[in-house]
């Protein structure tokens, strides 16, 4: 599994099928020269999740834990 599946995967995990639906369904998960970004479905830019995979679980975790437009 590469990176990007395995926060796509990660994401999935967090929130549930349930809890995604269109959100997830439309998110894209992107690697740059600043990092790992999620761009949701309805958002005009990309949320910053960080440089490592690690970095992006957590940040994932975090807006999940917030309910941003996620769960």
């Amino acid at each position: 599994m590469d990176e990007k599946a395995e926060l796509n995967q990660y994401l999935y995990d967090l929130v549930g099928t349930e809890g995604c639906g269109v959100s997830c369904g439309n998110a894209d998960i992107l690697h740059d020269e600043e990092g790992w970004k999620l761009m949701m479905e309805g958002f005009m830019e990309p949320w910053k999740l960080g440089r490592t995979i690690t970095e992006a679980k957590a940040s994932l975790k975090e807006y999940v834990s917030q309910g941003f437009g996620i769960a």
